[in-house]
């Protein structure tokens, strides 16, 4: 039995009591003294139960802030994974970026000397072929001088100054100009 059960069933009997006028009530010893063994027998339960209670509280509080603490370590630790992954994401562009920069560097200098390298060929070839053209000249004109010598007629054909040319067609006139061109020189 619950201490305020017995605490309600003691007041009613109070209340039943006789009632002697402009005094008190009267109820019996025996009966008070039944009332108060019940209250000390009950205390002691209500008291364990409340410790008991008091108890349970406490180991709950305490799950509850070791659940808080734990929540907020897992926090700070998934909150610094994350910045340290923005920090190697963030290392990682501009890695990236200075790797981009830099070959695109090298390439503009491996197409720079490309072109140097082409327009040196080019010249090259220009000043062979001017040299060609050249020699081709004098061979005409030295092969003219001996037919005007000889009294031969020289062809109607004009000798053309040097200067830019359209290229052949085919790589085989190429040759065959090459050939042409070697055996005039001889």
């Amino acid at each position: 039995m619950s201490i305020y059960r017995v605490i309600d069933k003691l007041e009613a009997y109070v209340k039943e009591g006789v009632w002697l006028p402009f005094s008190y009530r009267v109820v019996s010893e025996e009966r008070m003294v039944e009332f108060i063994e019940k209250m000390r027998a009950t205390l002691p339960e209500e008291v364990e139960r409340a410790r008991q209670i008091s108890r349970e509280k406490d180991r709950v509080l305490r799950e509850a802030q070791e659940r808080a603490q734990n929540i907020v370590a897992e926090a700070a630790t998934e909150h610094e994974s994350m910045v340290d992954t923005s920090v190697v994401v963030t290392q990682a562009r501009t890695t990236a970026d200075v790797i981009l920069r830099e070959a695109q560097e090298k390439a503009a200098k491996i197409r720079e000397g490309a072109d140097g390298y082409a327009a040196q060929v080019l010249a090259e070839l220009q000043a062979r072929l001017s040299a060609a053209l050249g020699s081709v000249e004098k061979g005409q004109a030295a092969l003219s001088a001996e037919r005007h010598r000889q009294g031969t007629p020289t062809p109607e054909r004009p000798v053309k100054a040097a200067g830019p040319r359209s290229a052949p067609t085919s790589p085989i006139s190429v040759a065959e100009d090459t050939a042409k061109m070697e055996s005039i020189e001889v």
